[in-house]
């Protein structure tokens, strides 16, 4: 391999791991915290569960509702989170699912999209293992929104 594209595949690899270094790991926080957040007006608490979860549980008390699962798929979630943050990539937001899994993959994907302040209720609304979630710790619940 000659020297300047090796110099070029090194040049390359070393910005790669400038980038990824560069963005920001999404918070963890228990759901106490993303509730005491949400009422000081302090984060906007998303939950991105699917609407039959959110009519089979309710929803954290003042939390907006949009699914990650998206008739357009990813492009589709991320337009709505987008919209629902009016635009703003550095508002401070909090994701919740079930049990912290799809939250914490959202979490990662919209950190790499560009959003600067993304938490994760990793516990998420029902729990799992030894974390208790926002429901087994009587954390206050609104019901599901009205489907359109």
């Amino acid at each position: 391999m000659p020297k300047f594209i090796a110099r070029s595949v090194i040049a390359f690899l070393c910005l790669m791991l400038h980038v990824s270094a560069s963005q920001a790991e999404p918070t963890i926080i228990d759901a106490p915290t993303a509730h005491q957040m949400q009422q000081e007006g302090s984060v906007t608490l998303i939950d991105i569960r699917r609407p039959s979860e959110w009519r089979d549980t309710g929803i954290a008390k003042g939390a907006r509702t949009i699914t990650m699962h998206d008739p357009e798929g990813q492009t589709g979630f991320l337009t709505a989170i987008i919209a629902g943050v009016d635009g703003d990539k550095t508002a401070p937001i909090a994701l919740i699912c079930a049990s912290g899994v799809r939250s914490t993959w959202a979490s990662a994907f919209l950190t790499q999209n560009g959003f600067t302040q993304v938490m994760n209720v990793k516990e998420g609304m029902l729990g799992r293992g030894s974390l208790r979630g926002w429901m087994k710790q009587s954390l206050p619940l609104d019901p599901a929104p009205a489907e359109n």
